[in-house]
């Protein structure tokens, strides 16, 4: 299948969703990057007021239009509105959706008859004109939303079919970690502060659990959804979803993110947090990416909010 709608629905060099290219790694500001992103003109409104999404909930809808079909910049609205349960930010949204193309009217992607997609509710790294159009809404709405590519307008078809409630931070039992490996120190809210530590990065994976959640196991395939903060071994930070304003979901162990993550938090447990030490091999190798220079050793503070 193609990439996921959580990958199509994130601004352009934003990360945070659960995309088949997901990663932890060196983003810029979702705010400046919402900011940036243009307005919708009446021409892009009327245009899309003028798609029909006709169907049965739960069931794949048909999209028509007149072809080829353009908008300037992302737009979104509401085609039904859903009567289940309020949805408010931070949830995360499970959604089906199909995705066609402008210039002809062909399926580029859809979760119907297979798994749903999720986004996180309100994160600021999507499309600002999709959050705008779920504000207010109830599990079950269905969203048409029109975003310009490179080569032709995407037109998505997005139903929103549960909406979960998770935990903000990690929960369970402290556990003393071992001698040597970087310090963390929590906030109120529980974010992480990383003191790097004195000597040499060390060249095998670290693996340290510093909260044991309660919560089943997280297996191999599950759609996990994570707080963190990554440094450098020198305590230089490139990234954090704290800072980027919403947590990270994606697909673990199945290549979606830097095999670090996939081979030290698949087995550990829901609820828990844990210290993630990666050596280059297992992050980014002799590749530099964004912030992260050239065979650097990672250094990630994870807190495993949900799995399913």
């Amino acid at each position: 299948m193609a990439a996921s709608v959580a990958a199509l629905l994130l601004l352009a060099g934003c990360s945070g969703g659960s995309g088949d290219d997901a990663t932890p790694s060196a983003t810029p500001s979702a705010d400046s990057a919402a900011d940036a992103a243009p307005e919708p003109t009446a021409e892009d409104i009327a245009a899309l007021e003028a798609v029909k999404v006709e169907g049965e909930a739960g069931a794949e809808p048909t999209v028509t239009f007149e072809q080829p079909f353009t908008v300037s910049a992302a737009v979104a609205r509401v085609v039904t509105a859903g009567t289940g349960e309020d949805l408010t930010d931070g949830q995360i949204l499970s959604m089906n959706y199909i995705a066609v193309s402008g210039a002809d009217g062909t399926t580029q992607s859809t979760t119907y008859g297979a798994e749903p997609d999720h986004i996180t509710m309100g994160d600021p790294s999507l499309i600002p004109a999709l959050n705008d159009a779920l504000a207010g809404q109830q599990v079950g709405t269905r969203v048409l939303l029109a975003s310009p590519g490179t080569e032709d307008t995407a037109l998505l078809a997005i139903e929103v079919t549960e909406a979960k409630t998770i935990p903000t931070r990690a929960e369970g039992e402290a556990v003393t970690p071992a001698d040597g490996l970087p310090v963390v120190e929590l906030g109120d809210d529980g974010a992480p502060t990383i003191t790097p530590a004195t000597g040499d990065a060390p060249t095998e994976l670290v693996v340290q659990p510093l909260i044991k959640g309660t919560g089943a196991a997280v297996t191999t395939g599950q759609t996990v959804t994570f707080q963190y903060s990554g440094v450098l071994w020198d305590g230089t930070p490139f990234d954090s979803s704290w800072e980027n304003g919403a947590p990270f979901t994606t697909t673990i162990g199945t290549g979606a993110v830097i095999p670090g993550w996939d081979q030290g938090l698949v087995g550990q447990t829901v609820g828990s947090q844990v210290l993630l030490v990666v050596p280059p091999a297992l992050g980014y190798g002799e590749t530099a990416t964004g912030a992260i220079p050239a065979s650097s050793t990672l250094v990630f503070v994870v807190d495993i909010l949900d799995a399913s």
